[in-house]
């Protein structure tokens, strides 16, 4: 059941990725294709600050992936759910809110 849950949430953080990472190259290239001077437009955002937003949050995609991976492997071993600081159950609502959780409450 938690092997369960932790695959979908990460086929749900590589579809993510997969598409912030269209949209990045599909703004590199419009904007590599464009001579507007974005900085010194009025209307909206320019195209550096959308950039650096996608950059973060693709960024925020694939450490979600590298942190399921990492509780995967922690299933694997049996100590999914245990602190690794203390040593002590990671509560269950800790597990519920945050199913990569590596820590107790206490620690984290």
């Amino acid at each position: 059941m938690v092997r369960d849950e932790l695959l979908r949430l990460r086929a749900r953080a590589e579809a993510e990725a997969a598409t912030l990472a269209q949209d990045l190259e599909a703004l590199f290239l419009a904007s590599r294709d464009s001579n507007a001077d974005d900085e010194h437009d009025p209307e909206g955002a320019t195209i550096g600050f959308e950039r650096a937003q996608l950059t973060a949050l693709l960024a925020g995609a694939r450490k979600r992936i590298a942190d399921v991976d990492d509780a995967l492997r922690r299933v694997d071993a049996a100590t999914y759910g245990v602190c690794e600081r203390c040593g002590q159950p990671i509560g269950d609502e800790r597990l519920a809110a945050r199913p990569f959780a590596r820590f107790c409450m206490a620690c984290a």
